[in-house]
């Protein structure tokens, strides 16, 4: 890889197109692990705010009104404030009731991930609850009559109708949670956007490192949206979703 190295060098040097990521290994290596840290983010919070969403919709059916108001509050909370007011919430609110002797006992990833998940759950509990009620009342009755419980019914039959139906809407949603990442940035977590903003201080490089940062975020949500895609296609039932 060294001449690729050493073509970027030359770059800069013929054009002043600085490209420190390349060239530079110091920089090389914390934009790498930037990039690792935005990934690994990102797909923890997915994964849970999906859980969050699926957990939801079903309390949302329950038949304990006191579990329908916490969702129902709970969704309204997070709906209606803004992600970067809830991130502070828990970073400097609860983090600052939660320090040992040693520091604090949850870290700013941590925070991050419970911030980001439960923003992005909020949205999914709506859109499950969405798949659901599309789910024809007959096909429930059907399983009862078959004997399931309400569990039953929910886990093998109405929600995945539901999730199927549900795909476009939870795609969007989780390409926007994929941007909102970059949020992290204001607790100093080491993804992306903060391991960026600390080259170009170093580098004088803004207008560059603003282009990589476009480039790769495009790269990352183009994946989400393309396996989401095949996903969609791979479940798709007749009748049922697009």
């Amino acid at each position: 890889m060294q001449p690729v190295w050493d073509w970027f060098r030359w770059l800069h040097q013929a054009t002043g197109i600085n490209l420190t990521i390349f060239y530079d290994a110091f920089d090389r290596g914390r934009f790498a692990s930037g990039f690792l840290v935005t990934v690994e983010l990102s797909a923890i919070c997915i994964v849970l705010s999906v859980v969050i969403g699926i957990i939801g919709a079903w309390v949302q059916g329950s038949r304990y009104r006191i579990a329908r108001v916490i969702v129902h509050w709970y969704i309204q909370a997070f709906r209606n404030t803004p992600p970067l007011v809830q991130l502070y919430f828990f970073y400097f609110g609860l983090g600052s009731l939660l320090t040992g002797a040693t520091g604090p006992i949850v870290s700013n990833v941590a925070w991050a991930i419970i911030s980001l998940s439960f923003f992005a759950g909020a949205f999914n509990v709506e859109i499950f609850r969405a798949g659901i009620e599309a789910v024809p009342r007959t096909t429930i009755e059907a399983a009862e009559s078959l004997g399931y419980s309400r569990w039953q019914a929910y886990r093998r039959i109405v929600l995945p109708l539901a999730f199927r139906i549900s795909l476009p809407a939870l795609n969007n949603n989780l390409v926007n949670l994929v941007k909102t990442t970059t949020l992290a940035y204001a607790i100093a977590v080491p993804e992306m956007l903060y391991v960026s903003s600390q080259i170009w201080s170093d580098e004088l490089n803004v207008p560059v490192m603003m282009n990589v940062l476009l480039l790769c975020y495009f790269f990352l949500v183009g994946i989400v949206v393309y396996l989401m895609n095949r996903w969609e296609r791979a479940v798709r039932v007749p009748g049922f979703g697009a």
